[in-house]
């Protein structure tokens, strides 16, 4: 809409000359429509520097060298038109610096029509000073709060979020604008989120320090629902009389699960100990009852009591195959360990687990490269092997199949973070999968603990994985166990490779071999739930140049690429939990980005797992993998786009 024209407003010189001198003190001048000065106050002479006599006369925007903020003839005009105009200019004073000023100029007409202006001025330097050290301040905070890894929430006295940080929209999988203007017990599960409020109002009332503090560990919600441990410090603060509260999150999740791992090795430690001892004091109780029984059976004549004799030394050396288990749990049997290849120790150990597995048992070995040399006590290894086997024959009734792998691997130091018991350093695995019921977490968590059983009640004494364990410890080992529901188990033996041994790559320095790894630019989605795993693989593809976006479940990636278009490949687990597995999530994200690469890993050593419901030309890379492994699988899939 135009503005609409007004016409000049008159005054006679003598006006002008007495608002000049009743306000003399301020920052005044009165110019013609051409920018000559006609009159000068004393408040212009301290702002500017310049006397009355050396400003009078002298074209004003000249003389102070003004910036305008558009165009003078656009000024000009609108005073025309409007009859004034009000801004924000740059002057010079006359020792050569800027000031920052507020003018507002109004247009008068002399008798004689003459058009002249009188000019208010206002030094606002300070406050543009100020402005922009605010600005500086707010920026240096923001860059702060953006790099910090801890995720930020400030919140007011209603519980009213007032700010999100980035590490924050990462950590709860929200943006900032979602949660902004809503009360901050949405980030909390029931029945945190019920009692939030009152806390704040039962501290205003009363002082009372519930929330405030360092170091408060609680539980915060997601937007997808999940739950997660949380360490809290609350600050307080006053912003403009009113309280606000500035709360810090650290995610605890991978601590917590480091923090049981350990807790779990350490128990399993202290009841080796217990066991162990207890099984060898037994042994030798054993061994009396053993050897008078034998003295006695020899004394009797054939009959009912010689039999009575017979049944209890069978007893007595069930007791005995028991305590040897329990030593082996507690890595106190006597071992006797040679060079052996376990490629063919397997391979030969094969037909008596066929036999032992029966018809309805597909049995498979694959054995990756040669040479695959440990030192182990052979027939202790078999008798693991052969307690795995039947622990996978009891769970597929119906009839499955058994894959055992044997390859050589080295576990990095990447790895060895992950699991506290780990140790990095050349290995030969043999993995063992079966198609059976699976474990649940709880039952997983438990299954090497002597005595732990499902099973009913005669049908197995739970001592079976626990003495497998122990020797893997024993023989300088590492065991693992992974299992879902309906998905089968694996069962993972590392045995420390000799010398002549040496993994499938060379296993180059970390901290330099890395850089001579295939590198890309392009954009990866990692998914994985493990937030240890998932945190190693995203450093690694970073330090290949890629750029990557990280999920910790399948709803969660196809947010993320419904938002990034440009995610060039998918690295996703098969086996999360959520209600989506990778091979789901791999076929929704085919439906949505048909060109996507994708390539699966799992701690399953089957690699069918991988290829139920046909993803066309994914691949499959098994845990644990090398930065190298990883580098060359990832090239390989993008370069054949």
């Amino acid at each position: 809409m135009p503005h609409r024209l007004v016409s000049p407003r008159t005054a006679s010189p003598q006006e002008l000359d007495a608002m000049v001198h009743v306000l003399d003190g301020a920052d005044i001048v009165v110019h013609r429509f051409d920018g000559t000065i006609t009159h000068w106050s004393i408040g212009c002479e301290n702002m500017y520097g310049w006397a009355r006599e050396e400003a009078i006369g002298e074209k004003v925007h000249e003389l102070l060298a003004t910036k305008f903020p558009d165009p003078a003839e656009n000024i000009r005009d609108q005073l025309k038109s409007r009859g004034f105009w009000q801004g924000e200019i740059i002057h010079r004073h006359k020792s050569g610096h800027e000031i920052h000023v507020a003018s507002r100029c109004v247009l008068v007409s002399l008798p004689d029509g003459e058009l002249t202006v009188i000019q208010t001025n206002s030094d606002v330097s300070a406050l543009r000073r100020a402005q922009e050290a605010v600005k500086s301040r707010e920026a240096h905070l923001s860059s702060i709060l953006d790099t910090v890894p801890d995720a930020m929430v400030v919140i007011d006295h209603k519980g009213t979020v007032l700010s999100f940080s980035k590490a924050a929209e990462k950590l709860f999988g929200m943006p900032a604008d979602q949660i902004c203007g809503r009360n901050v017990s949405n980030l909390m599960p029931t029945p945190y989120r019920e009692a939030h409020d009152g806390y704040i109002d039962h501290y205003i009332e009363t002082g009372e320090k519930r929330i405030i503090g360092y170091g408060r560990v609680v539980t915060g919600q997601r937007a997808d629902g999940s739950q997660f441990p949380m360490e809290l410090h609350v600050g307080e603060a006053t912003a403009n009389g009113e309280r606000i509260f500035t709360g810090f999150v650290r995610d605890l999740t991978s601590r917590f699960r480091i923090e049981e791992d350990l807790r779990q090795a350490q128990k399993m430690e202290a009841i080796g100990q217990l066991t162990g001892g207890l099984a060898h004091d037994f042994n030798n109780l054993l061994t009396v009852i053993s050897g008078n029984l034998e003295m006695i059976e020899d004394k009797l004549p054939p009959g009912s009591l010689r039999d009575i004799l017979k049944e209890a030394q069978s007893a007595a050396q069930d007791g005995a195959i028991l305590t040897g288990q329990l030593l082996a749990f507690g890595r106190r049997q006597p071992l006797n360990p040679k060079h052996a290849d376990l490629g063919q120790l397997v391979s030969g150990f094969s037909d008596l687990l066929r036999r032992t597995l029966g018809e309805d048992i597909k049995l498979s070995t694959v054995i990756d490269g040669s040479g695959l040399d440990v030192l182990v006590d052979s027939s202790q290894l078999q008798n693991a092997i052969l307690n795995i086997a039947l622990n996978a024959r009891d769970a597929m009734p119906r009839g499955g199949s058994l894959t055992t792998t044997i390859s050589r691997v080295h576990l990095d130091a990447d790895y060895a973070k992950m699991y506290p018991e780990v140790r990095s350093g050349n290995f030969v695995l043999i993995a063992m999968t079966d198609t059976g019921t699976g474990m649940s977490e709880e039952v997983r968590k438990r299954a090497i603990e002597p005595f732990f059983t499902t099973k009913e009640v005669g049908s197995g004494t739970g001592l079976g994985l626990s003495m497998v364990y122990g020797f893997v410890k024993q023989s300088g080992g590492h065991l693992q166990l992974y299992s879902e529901v309906d998905r089968g188990t694996t069962v993972r033996i590392y045995l420390p490779a000799v010398n002549g041994a040496k993994p499938r790559e060379p296993a180059p320095d970390h901290d330099s071999g890395e850089s001579q790894l295939p590198s890309g630019d392009e954009t990866v989605l990692v998914v994985e739930d493990d937030a240890r795993v998932r945190r190693v693989a995203v450093a690694r593809l970073g330090s290949m140049g890629y750029t990557v976006r990280e999920a910790e479940n399948g709803h969660r990636a196809l947010e993320l690429l419904r938002e990034n278009a440009d995610v060039a490949l998918l690295f996703t687990d098969i086996v999360m939990p959520g209600g989506i597995t990778g091979d789901e999530l791999a076929r929704e994200v085919r439906v949505m980005q048909p060109d996507i690469a994708v390539l699966f890993t799992s701690g399953y050593s089957e690699p069918g797992l991988a290829e139920k419901g046909t993803v066309p030309g994914a691949q499959w890379l098994r845990k644990p993998y090398t930065a190298k492994e990883l580098a060359l699988k990832i090239r390989e899939l993008l370069d054949a786009k």
